[in-house]
Protein backbone atom coordinates (compact mmCIF):
# COMPACT_ATOMS: atom_id res chain seq x y z
CA UNK A 1 0.00 0.00 0.00
CA UNK A 2 1.45 3.22 -1.06
CA UNK A 3 1.78 6.19 1.44
CA UNK A 4 0.87 9.58 0.11
CA UNK A 5 3.84 11.76 -0.45
CA UNK A 6 2.15 14.69 -2.85
CA UNK A 7 -0.35 17.20 -2.24
CA UNK A 8 0.13 17.29 1.57
CA UNK A 9 -2.56 19.64 3.18
CA UNK A 10 -1.00 22.34 5.77
CA UNK A 11 -2.00 20.83 8.41
CA UNK A 12 -0.39 17.53 8.60
CA UNK A 13 3.08 19.08 8.06
CA UNK A 14 4.09 19.16 12.13
CA UNK A 15 2.69 15.44 12.13
CA UNK A 16 5.17 14.48 9.58
CA UNK A 17 7.50 16.12 11.35
CA UNK A 18 7.25 14.49 14.65
CA UNK A 19 7.10 11.26 12.67
CA UNK A 20 11.04 11.97 10.96
CA UNK A 21 11.49 13.36 14.35
CA UNK A 22 10.99 9.86 16.21
CA UNK A 23 12.41 7.91 13.54
CA UNK A 24 15.73 10.00 14.04
CA UNK A 25 15.84 8.62 17.56
CA UNK A 26 15.62 5.35 16.68
CA UNK A 27 18.36 5.73 13.80
CA UNK A 28 20.44 7.22 16.49
CA UNK A 29 19.76 4.54 19.11
CA UNK A 30 20.77 1.97 16.77
CA UNK A 31 23.80 3.52 15.22
CA UNK A 32 25.26 4.66 18.76
CA UNK A 33 24.31 1.16 20.78
CA UNK A 34 27.56 -1.04 20.85
CA UNK A 35 25.59 -4.31 22.11
CA UNK A 36 21.63 -4.31 22.64
CA UNK A 37 20.35 -6.43 25.46
CA UNK A 38 17.06 -8.53 24.43
CA UNK A 39 15.01 -6.15 26.81
CA UNK A 40 16.62 -3.43 24.72
CA UNK A 41 15.83 -5.25 21.64
CA UNK A 42 12.17 -5.36 22.36
CA UNK A 43 11.71 -2.13 23.87
CA UNK A 44 12.99 -0.81 20.18
CA UNK A 45 10.43 -3.06 18.25
CA UNK A 46 7.46 -1.64 20.68
CA UNK A 47 8.76 2.01 19.44
CA UNK A 48 8.83 0.82 15.45
CA UNK A 49 5.22 -0.84 15.87
CA UNK A 50 3.80 2.59 17.50
CA UNK A 51 5.71 4.66 14.29
CA UNK A 52 4.58 1.90 11.83
CA UNK A 53 1.11 2.52 13.72
CA UNK A 54 1.41 6.03 13.09
CA UNK A 55 2.29 6.07 9.66
CA UNK A 56 -0.45 4.21 8.71
CA UNK A 57 -2.94 6.30 10.64
CA UNK A 58 -1.56 9.60 9.02
CA UNK A 59 -1.65 7.60 5.82
CA UNK A 60 -5.40 7.16 5.39
CA UNK A 61 -6.35 10.39 7.14
CA UNK A 62 -4.45 11.96 3.94
CA UNK A 63 -6.51 9.58 1.43
CA UNK A 64 -9.62 10.44 3.54
CA UNK A 65 -9.07 13.98 3.41
CA UNK A 66 -8.15 13.00 -0.48
CA UNK A 67 -11.30 10.63 -1.47
CA UNK A 68 -13.85 13.54 0.55
CA UNK A 69 -12.20 16.00 -1.61
CA UNK A 70 -12.91 14.18 -4.89
CA UNK A 71 -16.66 14.68 -5.51
CA UNK A 72 -17.94 13.28 -8.71
CA UNK A 73 -19.73 15.87 -10.51
CA UNK A 74 -21.37 16.05 -13.10
CA UNK A 75 -18.70 17.12 -15.37
CA UNK A 76 -16.44 13.47 -14.92
CA UNK A 77 -16.76 10.81 -17.20
CA UNK A 78 -16.61 7.60 -15.99
CA UNK A 79 -13.50 6.62 -16.67
CA UNK A 80 -12.03 10.18 -15.51
CA UNK A 81 -13.77 8.78 -12.17
CA UNK A 82 -12.20 5.26 -12.02
CA UNK A 83 -8.45 6.40 -13.11
CA UNK A 84 -9.55 9.10 -9.80
CA UNK A 85 -9.68 6.32 -7.63
CA UNK A 86 -6.44 4.47 -8.77
CA UNK A 87 -5.08 7.65 -8.46
CA UNK A 88 -5.66 7.91 -4.96
CA UNK A 89 -4.13 4.14 -4.22
CA UNK A 90 -7.65 2.91 -3.39
CA UNK A 91 -6.78 -0.57 -2.48
CA UNK A 92 -8.97 -3.07 -5.06
CA UNK A 93 -7.77 -6.96 -5.54
CA UNK A 94 -8.72 -7.37 -9.26
CA UNK A 95 -10.01 -5.05 -11.82
CA UNK A 96 -12.99 -3.24 -12.50
CA UNK A 97 -14.96 -0.84 -15.01
CA UNK A 98 -16.95 1.91 -15.31
CA UNK A 99 -20.18 1.36 -14.92
CA UNK A 100 -21.59 4.31 -12.88
CA UNK A 101 -23.05 2.51 -10.19
CA UNK A 102 -20.15 0.21 -9.37
CA UNK A 103 -18.19 3.38 -9.31
CA UNK A 104 -20.46 4.86 -6.54
CA UNK A 105 -20.34 2.18 -4.86
CA UNK A 106 -16.65 2.03 -4.53
CA UNK A 107 -16.64 5.73 -3.65
CA UNK A 108 -18.74 5.44 -0.79
CA UNK A 109 -16.83 2.26 0.17
CA UNK A 110 -13.54 4.82 0.03
CA UNK A 111 -14.67 7.27 2.25
CA UNK A 112 -16.38 4.72 4.54
CA UNK A 113 -13.06 2.72 4.77
CA UNK A 114 -11.03 5.08 7.55
CA UNK A 115 -13.96 4.96 9.82
CA UNK A 116 -15.20 2.97 12.11
CA UNK A 117 -18.86 2.91 10.90
CA UNK A 118 -21.05 -0.51 10.17
CA UNK A 119 -21.49 -1.37 6.32
CA UNK A 120 -24.27 -3.40 4.70
CA UNK A 121 -23.14 -4.54 1.46
CA UNK A 122 -26.25 -6.06 -0.67
CA UNK A 123 -26.66 -7.29 -4.17
CA UNK A 124 -27.30 -10.59 -6.13
CA UNK A 125 -24.95 -13.86 -5.16
CA UNK A 126 -21.99 -13.86 -7.29
CA UNK A 127 -21.90 -10.21 -7.26
CA UNK A 128 -18.61 -9.80 -5.03
CA UNK A 129 -19.88 -8.54 -1.62
CA UNK A 130 -16.69 -10.55 0.17
CA UNK A 131 -14.88 -8.34 -2.29
CA UNK A 132 -16.04 -5.38 -0.88
CA UNK A 133 -15.76 -6.23 2.24
CA UNK A 134 -11.80 -6.53 1.83
CA UNK A 135 -11.89 -3.44 -0.15
CA UNK A 136 -12.95 -1.43 2.42
CA UNK A 137 -10.59 -3.32 5.39
CA UNK A 138 -7.81 -2.83 3.28
CA UNK A 139 -8.28 0.60 2.44
CA UNK A 140 -8.98 1.36 6.58
CA UNK A 141 -6.74 2.36 9.32
CA UNK A 142 -6.91 -1.56 10.17
CA UNK A 143 -5.54 -2.97 7.53
CA UNK A 144 -2.82 -4.57 9.25
CA UNK A 145 -5.50 -6.38 11.80
CA UNK A 146 -7.09 -9.40 11.81
CA UNK A 147 -9.99 -9.90 8.59
CA UNK A 148 -12.23 -12.65 9.86
CA UNK A 149 -15.19 -13.82 7.71
CA UNK A 150 -18.88 -15.72 8.87
CA UNK A 151 -21.34 -16.89 6.99
CA UNK A 152 -24.17 -16.94 8.92
CA UNK A 153 -25.97 -19.35 6.53
CA UNK A 154 -23.79 -22.33 7.45
CA UNK A 155 -23.70 -21.61 11.71
CA UNK A 156 -26.66 -24.37 12.99
CA UNK A 157 -28.75 -22.77 15.10
CA UNK A 158 -27.31 -24.42 18.97
CA UNK A 159 -23.52 -23.50 17.50
CA UNK A 160 -24.44 -19.63 17.10
CA UNK A 161 -23.71 -18.41 20.09
CA UNK A 162 -20.49 -20.30 20.47
CA UNK A 163 -19.34 -19.61 17.13
CA UNK A 164 -19.61 -15.61 17.75
CA UNK A 165 -19.13 -14.97 20.85
CA UNK A 166 -16.74 -18.06 22.15
CA UNK A 167 -17.39 -20.80 25.08
CA UNK A 168 -15.90 -21.83 28.63
CA UNK A 169 -14.75 -25.08 29.28
CA UNK A 170 -17.86 -26.97 30.31
CA UNK A 171 -20.37 -24.61 29.22
CA UNK A 172 -22.04 -27.44 27.64
CA UNK A 173 -21.69 -31.10 26.03
CA UNK A 174 -18.32 -31.40 24.06
CA UNK A 175 -16.91 -28.34 24.63
CA UNK A 176 -13.31 -29.42 26.20
CA UNK A 177 -11.55 -26.14 26.30
CA UNK A 178 -12.62 -22.97 26.19
CA UNK A 179 -12.46 -21.20 22.85
CA UNK A 180 -12.55 -17.83 21.52
CA UNK A 181 -15.33 -16.71 19.26
CA UNK A 182 -15.39 -14.54 16.04
CA UNK A 183 -15.69 -11.54 17.65
CA UNK A 184 -12.58 -11.74 19.71
CA UNK A 185 -10.70 -13.37 17.19
CA UNK A 186 -11.44 -9.81 14.95
CA UNK A 187 -10.26 -7.86 18.41
CA UNK A 188 -9.05 -3.95 16.64
CA UNK A 189 -9.90 -5.48 13.20
CA UNK A 190 -12.86 -6.61 11.06
CA UNK A 191 -15.25 -9.08 11.37
CA UNK A 192 -17.23 -10.08 8.09
CA UNK A 193 -20.94 -11.51 8.49
CA UNK A 194 -22.19 -12.51 5.45
CA UNK A 195 -25.86 -13.89 4.81
CA UNK A 196 -26.84 -11.64 7.44
CA UNK A 197 -30.21 -12.29 6.48
CA UNK A 198 -29.61 -15.73 7.31
CA UNK A 199 -29.20 -15.45 11.03
CA UNK A 200 -31.83 -16.36 13.00
CA UNK A 201 -33.76 -14.02 15.19
CA UNK A 202 -31.85 -14.79 18.66
CA UNK A 203 -29.18 -14.26 17.07
CA UNK A 204 -30.27 -11.06 15.96
CA UNK A 205 -31.03 -10.18 19.58
CA UNK A 206 -27.39 -11.00 20.41
CA UNK A 207 -25.81 -9.20 17.70
CA UNK A 208 -27.46 -5.89 18.25
CA UNK A 209 -26.14 -6.16 21.74
CA UNK A 210 -22.67 -6.35 20.64
CA UNK A 211 -23.45 -3.06 18.14
CA UNK A 212 -24.73 -1.69 20.97
CA UNK A 213 -22.75 -2.06 24.17
CA UNK A 214 -19.18 -3.58 22.51
CA UNK A 215 -19.44 -6.18 24.47
CA UNK A 216 -19.30 -10.28 24.38
CA UNK A 217 -20.31 -12.66 26.84
CA UNK A 218 -18.59 -16.43 26.32
CA UNK A 219 -20.89 -19.02 26.36
CA UNK A 220 -21.15 -20.60 30.24
CA UNK A 221 -19.67 -17.13 31.30
CA UNK A 222 -20.48 -14.33 33.17
CA UNK A 223 -17.33 -12.00 32.26
CA UNK A 224 -18.10 -9.52 29.82
CA UNK A 225 -15.16 -9.29 27.13
CA UNK A 226 -14.79 -5.64 25.56
CA UNK A 227 -14.36 -6.39 21.63
CA UNK A 228 -13.22 -3.21 19.49
CA UNK A 229 -14.77 -4.49 15.57
CA UNK A 230 -15.49 -3.18 12.76
CA UNK A 231 -18.43 -4.83 11.17
CA UNK A 232 -19.54 -5.45 7.30
CA UNK A 233 -22.76 -7.18 6.80
CA UNK A 234 -23.59 -8.54 3.29
CA UNK A 235 -27.13 -9.78 2.55
CA UNK A 236 -28.25 -10.87 -1.08
CA UNK A 237 -32.23 -10.36 0.33
CA UNK A 238 -34.03 -7.80 0.48
CA UNK A 239 -33.89 -6.74 4.55
CA UNK A 240 -36.38 -4.38 4.32
CA UNK A 241 -39.22 -7.32 3.01
CA UNK A 242 -37.92 -9.37 5.85
CA UNK A 243 -38.73 -6.72 8.12
CA UNK A 244 -42.05 -6.81 7.20
CA UNK A 245 -42.33 -10.56 7.50
CA UNK A 246 -40.94 -10.24 10.97
CA UNK A 247 -37.72 -12.56 9.67
CA UNK A 248 -35.20 -9.51 10.47
CA UNK A 249 -35.56 -6.88 13.45
CA UNK A 250 -35.62 -3.17 12.22
CA UNK A 251 -33.55 -1.72 14.72
CA UNK A 252 -30.25 -4.31 13.71
CA UNK A 253 -31.37 -3.22 9.99
CA UNK A 254 -30.80 0.46 11.02
CA UNK A 255 -27.55 -0.24 13.23
CA UNK A 256 -25.96 -2.09 10.53
CA UNK A 257 -26.57 -0.24 7.01
CA UNK A 258 -24.59 3.01 8.90
CA UNK A 259 -23.24 3.04 5.43
CA UNK A 260 -25.56 1.09 2.95
CA UNK A 261 -24.09 -0.38 -0.53
CA UNK A 262 -25.92 -1.77 -3.45
CA UNK A 263 -23.58 -3.60 -6.00
CA UNK A 264 -24.80 -4.10 -9.32
CA UNK A 265 -25.33 -7.85 -11.43
CA UNK A 266 -22.95 -8.27 -13.55
CA UNK A 267 -25.20 -7.94 -16.63
CA UNK A 268 -25.58 -4.02 -16.23
CA UNK A 269 -21.64 -4.36 -16.25
CA UNK A 270 -21.02 -5.31 -19.93
CA UNK A 271 -17.67 -3.40 -19.77
CA UNK A 272 -16.33 -5.64 -17.38
CA UNK A 273 -16.59 -8.37 -18.59
CA UNK A 274 -13.62 -8.41 -21.13
CA UNK A 275 -11.40 -6.96 -18.13
CA UNK A 276 -12.89 -10.45 -15.94
CA UNK A 277 -12.11 -13.09 -18.48
CA UNK A 278 -8.89 -11.69 -19.06
CA UNK A 279 -7.84 -11.18 -15.23
CA UNK A 280 -9.28 -14.77 -14.22
CA UNK A 281 -7.56 -16.01 -17.38
CA UNK A 282 -4.36 -14.81 -16.07
CA UNK A 283 -5.31 -15.89 -12.09
CA UNK A 284 -6.19 -19.41 -13.52
CA UNK A 285 -3.13 -20.00 -15.77
CA UNK A 286 -0.70 -19.34 -12.53
CA UNK A 287 -2.91 -21.85 -10.19
CA UNK A 288 -2.90 -24.10 -12.92
CA UNK A 289 1.19 -23.71 -13.39
CA UNK A 290 0.34 -23.22 -17.35
CA UNK A 291 -0.19 -20.40 -19.80
CA UNK A 292 -3.49 -18.64 -19.73
CA UNK A 293 -5.65 -19.94 -22.44
CA UNK A 294 -7.05 -18.35 -25.87
CA UNK A 295 -10.51 -18.11 -26.74
CA UNK A 296 -11.90 -18.83 -30.43
CA UNK A 297 -14.24 -15.71 -31.51
CA UNK A 298 -17.52 -17.89 -31.11
CA UNK A 299 -16.59 -18.24 -27.70
CA UNK A 300 -15.23 -14.88 -26.94
CA UNK A 301 -18.90 -13.69 -28.51
CA UNK A 302 -20.86 -15.68 -26.70
CA UNK A 303 -19.03 -14.85 -22.98
CA UNK A 304 -19.36 -11.41 -24.01
CA UNK A 305 -23.24 -11.73 -24.19
CA UNK A 306 -24.13 -14.33 -22.10
CA UNK A 307 -26.53 -13.15 -19.18
CA UNK A 308 -24.65 -14.55 -15.86
CA UNK A 309 -27.12 -15.36 -13.30
CA UNK A 310 -24.76 -16.04 -11.42
CA UNK A 311 -22.85 -13.08 -11.95
CA UNK A 312 -19.02 -12.77 -11.45
CA UNK A 313 -18.98 -16.07 -9.21
CA UNK A 314 -20.18 -17.82 -12.61
CA UNK A 315 -17.48 -15.79 -14.82
CA UNK A 316 -14.69 -16.79 -12.83
CA UNK A 317 -15.99 -20.70 -13.14
CA UNK A 318 -16.49 -20.82 -17.00
CA UNK A 319 -13.19 -19.63 -17.19
CA UNK A 320 -11.34 -21.81 -14.97
CA UNK A 321 -13.35 -24.69 -15.76
CA UNK A 322 -12.42 -23.55 -19.79
CA UNK A 323 -8.62 -23.20 -18.62
CA UNK A 324 -8.37 -26.63 -17.11
CA UNK A 325 -10.31 -28.87 -20.13
CA UNK A 326 -8.87 -26.89 -23.20
CA UNK A 327 -5.34 -27.08 -24.46
CA UNK A 328 -3.94 -23.83 -25.92
CA UNK A 329 -7.09 -22.45 -27.23
CA UNK A 330 -10.57 -22.93 -25.83
CA UNK A 331 -14.00 -23.10 -27.61
CA UNK A 332 -17.44 -23.36 -27.13
CA UNK A 333 -17.42 -27.12 -26.32
CA UNK A 334 -15.29 -26.56 -23.11
CA UNK A 335 -18.73 -24.79 -21.80
CA UNK A 336 -20.47 -26.31 -19.08
CA UNK A 337 -23.37 -28.09 -20.96
CA UNK A 338 -26.36 -26.59 -19.21
CA UNK A 339 -25.16 -23.55 -20.86
CA UNK A 340 -23.40 -24.42 -24.12
CA UNK A 341 -25.23 -22.90 -27.43
CA UNK A 342 -27.65 -25.92 -28.33
CA UNK A 343 -25.49 -25.83 -31.79
CA UNK A 344 -22.42 -26.66 -30.08
CA UNK A 345 -23.99 -29.35 -27.15
CA UNK A 346 -23.57 -32.42 -30.12
CA UNK A 347 -19.84 -32.03 -30.45
CA UNK A 348 -17.13 -34.26 -29.29
CA UNK A 349 -14.83 -32.20 -26.36
CA UNK A 350 -11.32 -32.14 -27.95
CA UNK A 351 -9.14 -33.99 -25.62
CA UNK A 352 -6.62 -31.04 -24.15
CA UNK A 353 -2.62 -32.28 -24.78
CA UNK A 354 -1.49 -31.00 -21.73
CA UNK A 355 -3.81 -33.56 -19.35
CA UNK A 356 -2.40 -36.86 -17.88
CA UNK A 357 -4.44 -39.37 -17.12
CA UNK A 358 -4.76 -38.63 -13.88
CA UNK A 359 -5.83 -34.93 -14.42
CA UNK A 360 -8.55 -36.34 -16.73
CA UNK A 361 -9.96 -38.52 -14.01
CA UNK A 362 -9.60 -35.47 -11.35
CA UNK A 363 -11.51 -33.57 -13.52
CA UNK A 364 -14.25 -36.70 -14.44
CA UNK A 365 -14.48 -37.29 -10.43
CA UNK A 366 -15.19 -33.34 -9.69
CA UNK A 367 -17.89 -33.51 -12.25
CA UNK A 368 -19.82 -36.16 -10.91
CA UNK A 369 -19.45 -34.51 -7.65
CA UNK A 370 -20.71 -31.11 -8.34
CA UNK A 371 -23.68 -33.22 -9.85
CA UNK A 372 -24.27 -35.35 -6.61
CA UNK A 373 -24.33 -31.75 -4.83
CA UNK A 374 -26.63 -30.04 -6.75
CA UNK A 375 -29.02 -33.32 -7.09
CA UNK A 376 -28.61 -33.66 -3.18
CA UNK A 377 -29.72 -30.08 -2.49
CA UNK A 378 -32.91 -30.04 -4.65
CA UNK A 379 -34.21 -33.44 -3.09
CA UNK A 380 -33.44 -31.25 0.53
CA UNK A 381 -34.53 -27.85 -0.75
CA UNK A 382 -31.13 -26.69 0.20
CA UNK A 383 -31.43 -27.88 4.04
CA UNK A 384 -27.80 -29.17 4.22
CA UNK A 385 -28.21 -30.19 8.08
CA UNK A 386 -31.03 -32.58 5.92
CA UNK A 387 -28.52 -33.39 3.07
CA UNK A 388 -25.83 -34.74 5.78
CA UNK A 389 -28.37 -36.66 7.56
CA UNK A 390 -29.19 -38.66 4.52
CA UNK A 391 -25.75 -39.20 3.39
CA UNK A 392 -24.29 -40.12 6.79
CA UNK A 393 -21.32 -37.16 6.45
CA UNK A 394 -20.34 -34.30 8.80
CA UNK A 395 -21.71 -31.18 8.19
CA UNK A 396 -18.62 -29.01 8.44
CA UNK A 397 -17.52 -31.56 5.43
CA UNK A 398 -20.49 -30.84 3.21
CA UNK A 399 -19.92 -27.51 3.36
CA UNK A 400 -16.24 -27.87 2.48
CA UNK A 401 -17.18 -29.65 -0.94
CA UNK A 402 -20.12 -26.74 -1.36
CA UNK A 403 -17.15 -24.15 -0.99
CA UNK A 404 -14.60 -26.20 -3.62
CA UNK A 405 -17.63 -25.96 -6.32
CA UNK A 406 -18.35 -22.41 -5.43
CA UNK A 407 -22.30 -24.09 -4.33
CA UNK A 408 -24.63 -22.05 -1.67
CA UNK A 409 -27.55 -24.04 -0.05
CA UNK A 410 -29.65 -20.66 -0.47
CA UNK A 411 -30.04 -21.14 -4.09
CA UNK A 412 -31.72 -23.84 -4.05
CA UNK A 413 -34.24 -23.02 -0.98
CA UNK A 414 -38.18 -22.98 -2.61
CA UNK A 415 -39.91 -19.35 -1.87
CA UNK A 416 -42.54 -19.42 1.02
Amino acid sequence: MKLFNQGIPRGSAMSYAALLEKIEILRSTLRWATTLQRDDIEKLLRQANVLRDDVMQLSHKERFVQAVGAEPGPAKSTGERRQALLARSFVFEGTFGDNPRLLDALEIAEKAAPTDLPVLVDGESGTGKELMAKVIHANGSRADKPYISVNCGAIPDSLLESELFGHKKGAFTGAATDRRGKFESAHHGTIFLDEIGELPLPGQVKLLRVLQSHEIQRVGSDETISVDTRIVAATNKNLRRLIEQGLFREDLFYRLSVIHLTLPPLRERKDEIPLLIAYYCDEAAEALKRRPVKTTARLRDFLLGYAYPGNIRELRNIVYRMSCLAGETADLSHLPEDIRPAAARGQVQPAAVALSMSEAKRIASDEAERACLERGLQETSGAVAELARRWEMNRSHLQILLKKHGMHSKDFRKEA
